[in-house]
């Protein structure tokens, strides 16, 4: 008689497919190769898309080298994008500390998952781009606007994650440290935080993405010297290959920010090895 394995000594192994067996860099690399090709023969080389619209990858090349050198050589250009820079990161400490705050009201109490909550539901569903003319008018045009803007975008995001992280303790987590004796405070600080804190730094990366929208927003409507006032500008002249070369300028600025928040959630949160951050090694 043969002996036949048991079906409980068996595993079964997912094979990957074939896509997925290439290194990241290369994806990442033939995707833009693609994208590149497809969007120079539909503009330069069949003419399909005026270049008025869309722009040549050419034209656009031109353009991000001389928005490259201005940077470099410490031109307007530079100074705008320092005072963008100045917004985003004031709007995300500020839409940090505003969404932690109301993350863990509504997170740690009836009051502000029955009162507060539903408020802040209906302020997020309102167009928040409506609110610029507002702070304007209560905050000038100067950089403050901008910020508040910026920081009303991206704390929505921070109120739901640090909730969320708050509620993730299990229920058998909360009856031991009770049962331990432990204070509603000690409860926070050494189970409720630490376990939520991949779905808060889920939300600040979020945010991270909603502040540079809020951030370029209240520039491009309410004046001011950064990027969004040179985007305004070019786009009012016509310029297409100029708005996308700061456009692309800004992803970087965007991209720095995302991923200094996943950087930060790698070494925070370095023990939950089921949540690493996208981008993360």
């Amino acid at each position: 008689m043969t002996d036949t394995p048991d079906s409980r000594d068996t595993v079964w192994v997912e094979h990957e497919a074939l896509i997925d067996r290439v290194p990241r860099w290369v994806a990442m690399l033939a995707l833009a190769v693609v994208v590149v090709a497809i969007w120079d023969l539909a503009t330069a080389r069949m003419g399909w898309v005026s270049p008025i619209i869309l722009p040549s990858p050419g034209e656009t090349l031109e353009d991000l080298i001389f928005v490259g050198k201005n940077l470099l050589t410490g031109g307007y250009m530079l100074e705008a994008l320092w005072t963008t820079t100045r917004t985003v990161f004031w709007a995300f400490l500020l839409a940090t500390g505003i969404g932690f705050s109301l993350g863990v009201l509504v997170g740690e109490t009836k009051f502000g998952e029955r009162a507060v909550m539903p408020y802040l539901v209906a302020i997020d569903t309102m167009p928040k781009v409506a609110f610029a003319p507002l702070f304007i008018a209560w905050l000038g045009f100067d950089i403050a606007s901008k910020v508040a803007l910026a920081a009303f975008i991206a704390t929505f995001p921070i109120v739901v994650s640090t909730a969320a992280g708050l509620y993730s303790a299990s229920e058998n987590e909360r009856m031991l440290f009770k049962a331990m004796g432990a204070s509603r405070l000690q409860t926070l600080m050494r189970l409720k935080l630490p376990n939520g804190l991949p779905h808060i730094f889920t939300g600040l990366k979020i945010a991270a993405v909603g502040v540079m929208a809020g951030a370029i927003t209240g520039e491009f409507l309410g004046g001011g010297r950064g990027f969004g006032a040179l985007i305004r500008q070019s786009a009012s002249q016509m310029d297409t290959p100029r708005v996308f070369a700061l456009i692309l300028y800004l992803s970087l600025l965007g991209l720095a920010l995302f991923f200094t928040v996943a950087w930060l959630q790698k070494r925070l949160v370095f023990w939950n090895k089921a949540n690493q951050p996208i981008g993360a090694a």
